[in-house]
C-alpha cells in the first residue's frame, strides 16, 4: 500500500506516535511527561487527530486508570500487613545453604503473589529478602535477582489484577470487541499458570546456567563499589590544627572535598556529624573523598595517613556506632529521582551519607554530591538503623539491610517481618474485591474502590499511605496514552497497520499471524513501557483479526500476554530496573537470559490461545 493511500489524519497521529516513541527510548524526559506532551499535542492536532480536550483527558477518567490507582492502594494495604515479608524471611530459613532451593523459593513464591498483589511492592519487599538468602547461601545475589523480577512479571498474568496491561486490554475489550464486557477475572489464568509454570521450569534450568554472578558472593561493600582509593583512615598528630575543634565543624569546614564518616578513639567510634566529640591527639578520622583530596587534606591539616586497606566494610559494622554501609536501589517513583544528592539532603534529614553510585555497568565515585538521581541507581550509603527503617515504611529507596542475616540466623522471625493485627482484615478485603468482581456482582473498578475505602476506615491503610502508594508517574502515563489509541482507531492508522500485517498471512498460516503479533508486542514492550505498547498494538491486532475473519479476542490477547512478558531489557518493564543495579548487571545480561525466555513465551501463549479460545472467527 502506498503512502498516499494512508489517511492524512493517520499520518498526523503516527508522526506523534513517533516522536513519542523516540522520547520513551530516549528517556530525555520522564515518559510521564512525554505522555502529558501527547494529550497537548492531540489536541493542538486536533483537525487531523480528531481528539478534543475532552476526550483528550478522558484517560484520567478511564475504568482501567480507575482500578489501576485503586489496586496501587489495595497492594500497599496487604503490604503494610507484612505477611510478603514474613513469607519471604521464613522461606529464607527453609532454604538456607542451598543455591537450587533457594533460586526455587524465589520463583515459587514471588510468581503466586503477583498474580494479586501489584508486583512492584513485591520485589520491592523482596530485595532485601533475596540479598540475605543469596548470603546464607553462598551465593551471588545476581544469581537470584533477576530471577525475581521474572517471576513477578510472570506471575501478572495469573490474574486480570496481575498487572496494569491486563486491565488496560479488559478495557480495550469492553470498547472494540462487540458482545464483550471486559475479560473475566480468571478467564485467562489457566494460560498464565502455564505461562508461569514454562518460566519457572526455564529460570530453574537453562535460566539458572546464564544468569551471571557479576557481584562476588560475599561481596565487601568497598571492594563491590571499588572504593579503596576513597576512604582512609587518618591519625591526628599532636601539633595538628584541628585538635580540639568539634569533629562536626571539622567535617562542615570541608564539606564537598572529603567527608568525615567516623571518629575513632580508645576503641570507641562515633558517627559524624551526629556527635558532639572533639577531635584529641591520637583520634583516628574515617573519610571518604577522593584520593587527591584526602592527601591535600592531610597535608593542611598534620594528619597521619593510614594503609587504605585498613578501610572495609567491616570498619563501620564492627564498630560500636549506629552507623552502617548499606546498598540502597532508587525506585522510580522515589521522590529524589531528578534531584542531585546534595539537593535530597538524605544527610541533613536522614543521618545518611551517599559515597558511590552504580548505574548500569558505571560506577561514579567522585563529585557524589552534585550527581543527580536516575531510576534503578543503587547507592553505598553509610545510614542507620532509623534512616532504614524510614526508607522501608516511604518507599523513597529500597534498602538491603544486612544486618537482617544475623537477626534470621538468631531465628527471630518475628522482629523481622512482624504481623500487623489488622492482617486478616487486609487479606480478606483483597480476597473480597477480587471475589466480588469475579463474580461480577461489581466491576472491577467499584469493586477496588470499596475495597480501598474499608481498608481506610478499618485502619489497614492511612488516606497518606494511600495516595503515596499510588505510582503516579505511571498514571499519567497511561491516562496520557489511553487517547493515542482512540486517535489510532479514528483516524484510521490502525487499520492501515493492520493491513500491513494482515498481508502476512499469504505466507503465514493464521496461527503464525498471531505469533508474528506476540513477537513485535515482545520487542516493542521490550523498549518502550508495556502500557504504550498495549494502547498502540490492541487497535491494530483487533482491526486485524477483524480484516482475517479471525477471532478478534485471541488477537487481543497475544497483545496482552506479550506486552506483559517483555523481559529482554532492563527499561521494559520497572521490576527489571529495579534489580538491575542491586544485581550488578549489564544491559545484555537481560538480553541473553530474557530473549530466549520471551521467544520461548510468545510460542507459548500462541499455541495456548489457539487450542484454548480458537484462532478462526466465529
Amino acid at each position: 500500500m502506498g503512502v498516499a493511500a494512508v489517511p492524512t489524519g493517520a499520518l498526523v497521529v503516527y508522526a506523534v506516535v513517533l516522536a513519542a516513541l523516540v522520547l520513551f527510548v530516549s528517556e530525555l524526559i520522564p515518559n510521564d511527561v512525554t505522555a502529558i506532551g501527547v494529550i497537548a499535542a492531540l489536541v493542538v492536532l486536533e483537525p487531523w487527530t480528531g481528539v478534543d480536550a475532552e476526550t483528550a483527558i478522558s484517560g484520567f477518567a478511564n475504568p482501567a486508570t480507575v482500578t489501576i490507582v485503586a489496586m496501587y492502594m489495595l497492594s500497599a494495604g496487604v503490604q503494610n500487613t507484612g505477611v510478603v515479608a514474613r513469607l519471604g524471611v521464613v522461606l529464607a530459613d527453609l532454604t538456607r545453604g542451598s543455591e537450587f532451593r533457594a533460586l526455587a523459593a524465589t520463583v515459587a513464591t514471588t510468581g503466586p503473589i503477583a498474580g494479586v498483589v501489584n508486583n512492584t511492592p513485591v520485589v520491592a519487599v523482596f530485595i532485601p529478602m533475596v540479598t540475605d538468602l543469596a548470603e546464607q547461601s553462598r551465593v551471588s545475589p545476581s544469581k537470584l535477582l533477576l530471577p525475581l523480577s521474572y517471576a513477578a512479571i510472570l506471575g501478572g498474568t495469573l490474574t486480570l489484577v496481575g498487572t496494569a496491561t491486563n486491565i488496560l486490554a479488559s478495557d480495550f475489550a469492553r470498547e472494540l470487541i462487540p458482545g464483550r464486557d471486559g475479560i473475566g477475572m480468571f478467564e485467562f489464568t489457566p494460560l498464565g499458570v502455564v505461562v508461569l509454570l514454562v518460566g519457572a521450569a526455564y529460570l530453574l534450568t537453562v535460566g539458572r546456567r546464564l544468569t551471571p554472578a557479576r557481584i562476588p558472593v560475599d561481596a565487601d561493600l568497598v571492594e563491590e563499589f571499588d572504593l579503596d582509593d576513597n576512604l582512609a583512615v587518618l591519625r591526628v598528630r599532636e601539633d595538628s590544627p584541628v585538635v580540639g575543634v568539634p569533629v562536626a565543624a571539622f567535617d562542615e569546614a570541608h564539606a564537598g572535598e572529603v567527608t568525615v564518616l567516623q571518629l575513632r578513639r580508645d576503641g570507641e567510634a562515633y558517627s559524624v556529624p551526629d556527635t558532639d566529640q572533639r577531635v584529641e591527639p591520637g583520634d583516628e578520622l574515617v573519610v571518604n573523598g577522593t584520593l587527591q583530596a584526602i592527601n591535600q587534606l592531610a597535608t593542611e591539616e598534620a594528619l597521619a595517613q593510614r594503609p587504605r586497606e585498613d578501610v572495609t566494610e567491616g570498619t563501620f559494622a564492627d564498630a560500636p556506632t549506629e552507623g552502617t554501609l548499606a546498598k540502597a536501589v532508587v525506585p522510580e517513583d522515589s521522590q529524589y529521582v531528578g534531584e542531585t544528592v546534595e539537593e535530597t539532603r538524605l544527610r541533613a534529614h536522614h543521618r545518611t551519607t551517599v559515597l558511590a553510585i552504580r548505574r548500569g555497568g558505571d560506577l561514579l565515585r567522585t563529585d557524589v554530591d552534585a550527581r543527580t538521581l536516575e531510576p534503578g541507581d543503587v547507592l553505598l550509603v553509610r545510614t542507620t538503623p532509623d534512616a532504614v527503617a524510614f526508607f522501608h515504611d516511604s518507599r523513597e529507596l529500597l534498602v538491603a539491610d544486612e544486618s537482617a542475616y544475623d537477626r534470621l540466623v538468631s531465628g527471630d522471625v518475628a522482629e523481622i517481618a512482624p504481623l500487623s493485627p489488622k492482617t486478616p482484615i487486609a487479606l480478606g478485603v483483597l480476597a473480597g474485591v477480587v471475589g466480588v468482581a469475579a463474580l461480577d456482582v461489581l466491576s472491577l473498578a467499584v469493586a477496588a474502590l470499596a475495597g480501598v475505602f474499608v481498608m481506610v476506615v478499618t485502619g489497614c491503610l492511612s488516606s497518606a499511605d494511600a495516595y503515596d502508594a499510588v505510582s503516579w508517574n505511571v498514571v499519567f502515563l497511561l491516562a496520557g496514552v489511553i487517547p493515542l489509541g482512540f486517535a489510532m482507531e479514528t483516524t484510521g492508522g490502525a487499520a492501515v497497520l493492520a493491513e500491513a500485517l494482515v498481508a502476512t498471512e499469504r505466507v503465514l498460516p493464521l496461527v503464525g499471524v498471531l505469533f508474528l503479533f506476540a513477537v513485535v508486542t515482545g520487542l516493542l514492550a521490550s523498549v518502550i513501557t508495556p502500557v504504550a505498547t498495549v494502547v498502540l498494538m490492541i487497535p491494530v491486532a483487533v482491526d486485524a483479526a477483524r480484516s482475517l475473519g479471525a477471532n478478534e479476542f485471541a488477537f487481543l490477547l497475544a497483545v496482552m500476554f506479550a506486552s506483559a512478558t517483555s523481559l529482554m531489557t532492563p527499561v521494559g518493564y520497572q521490576t527489571n530496573l529495579m534489580v538491575y543495579g542491586p544485581g550488578g548487571y549489564e544491559f545484555t545480561d537481560f538480553v541473553r537470559v530474557g530473549a530466549p525466555l520471551q521467544l520461548l513465551l510468545a510460542v507459548v501463549t500462541t499455541l495456548g490461545i489457539a487450542v484454548m479460545w480458537g484462532v478462526g472467527g466465529a
